[in-house]
């Protein structure tokens, strides 16, 4: 866009926003000890000692991983005198939810359209299976003298 000779550059914000949000969300759910406190807290709400508990870490550990939880949008922290409360903060999962079922219907379609033609044509399916083995470990000896 030009307005009066000086180049305007117009950047859409939402999706910038978006995209850093989403990024911290997979991040976070890339651990899978932050996953497990994730589906602690779908139970409800749990203190950091609570959620250490399952695995072999120290409170200091724990406290790291609800610190990535917490900047990822996932759980939200309350601070009672010296006692850290967690509780789940599913918004942000439900944005991740809904940029993965674009790719949920791209994989449906072709499921589908993989079985129909499996459907029509049943015989394509056998011929392209693999032959089974001769012996349990895969040899043929068949030619061994």
């Amino acid at each position: 866009m030009v307005d009066n000779g000086v180049r305007l550059l117009i950047v859409n914000h939402m999706v910038e926003y978006t995209s850093k949000h989403l990024d911290a969300v997979f991040q976070a759910l890339a651990d899978p000890t932050r996953r497990g406190m994730l589906i602690a807290l779908g139970g409800g709400a749990s203190t950091i000692s609570d959620l250490a508990r399952p695995y072999d870490m120290s409170l200091a550990a724990a406290s790291k991983h609800v610190k990535k939880l917490e900047a990822a949008g996932l759980i939200e922290r309350e601070v009672v005198g010296r006692v850290h409360h967690c509780k789940l903060s599913p918004e942000r999962l439900r944005a991740a939810r809904d940029w993965l079922q674009v790719y949920e219907c791209f994989w449906n379609k072709s499921l589908d359209a993989l079985e129909a033609a499996l459907l029509l044509d049943p015989d394509r399916l056998a011929d392209s299976l693999p032959e089974p083995a001769n012996d349990k470990k895969g040899i043929d000896h068949a030619n061994d003298e």
